[in-house]
């Protein structure tokens, strides 16, 4: 109950115990809370996650070799409350400019977030980080060497790689973009996920009337099953 709650002191946890019909003093408590080894009682980061599902946009790079070894870089933008991705793009030079102009792409047209999450990458910049800021944006930037801290977008990347990306050769920029945006299509409005209580991201309604049939999406690497009405 301690490791739960952890702004809650003794007194607090006692008075659930006994609802809970627990007969016993405010000092046994006492003697079995777990030491804080001087950790703060501030809420935790997967608590602040949850509580600001809906005011938080997370990004990060994916990098992409091509048929002949050139790296590309895929900068995304994911949307925390329904893990949607809301924005992506290719370039094989990210710089600071580069990356300013995405963060107005995805922003242009959608209500601002709240906060950003993002890791310490020197491809954003000073551009970057000023432009979060002109938006009224509050940035947060990851620990060093901390991605569990953007585990959503990391496990989003690790996503694309597996379901994706290592199934097929990329010739250029323009390639990955055709071949993301497909698949992003899939992710988002028909690929299941757990997170969602196997929902999509633009939620899916349920039939259960009509023919079950399926088409081949994402390059023929998955299929989209579905019914048709007679």
């Amino acid at each position: 109950m301690a490791e739960d709650n952890p702004q809650w002191g003794i007194p607090r946890i006692h008075g659930e115990i006994l609802k809970l019909g627990f007969d016993i003093s405010e000092s046994t408590v006492m003697r079995y809370i777990p030491k804080k080894n001087g950790k703060t009682s501030g809420q935790r980061w997967k608590t602040f996650l949850k509580n600001h599902a809906t005011e938080i946009v997370l990004i990060d790079f994916l990098t992409v070799p091509t048929y002949n070894f050139k790296l590309l870089y895929v900068l995304i933008f994911l949307s925390h409350e329904r893990r949607k991705i809301i924005h992506f793009n290719v370039t094989a030079h990210p710089t600071s400019d580069w990356s300013t102009q995405q963060l107005r792409n995805a922003l242009h047209d959608s209500e601002i977030p709240k906060f950003l999450i993002r890791d310490r990458d020197t491809k954003f910049g000073d551009l970057f980080v000023q432009s979060v800021s002109d938006f009224g944006i509050r940035e947060i930037v990851t620990a060093f060497r901390s991605p569990w801290q953007n585990g959503y977008v990391e496990r989003v990347i690790g996503n694309i790689r597996r379901e994706f990306l290592d199934h097929v050769i990329i010739i250029n920029e323009n390639h990955l973009r055709k071949l993301l945006k497909e698949y992003f299509h899939y992710y988002n409005n028909q690929r299941t996920h757990l997170g969602l209580n196997k929902d999509s991201p633009d939620s899916r309604e349920v039939h259960i009337i009509g023919k079950i049939e399926k088409v081949s999406v994402a390059s023929g690497l998955h299929n989209f099953y579905f019914r048709k009405s007679a």
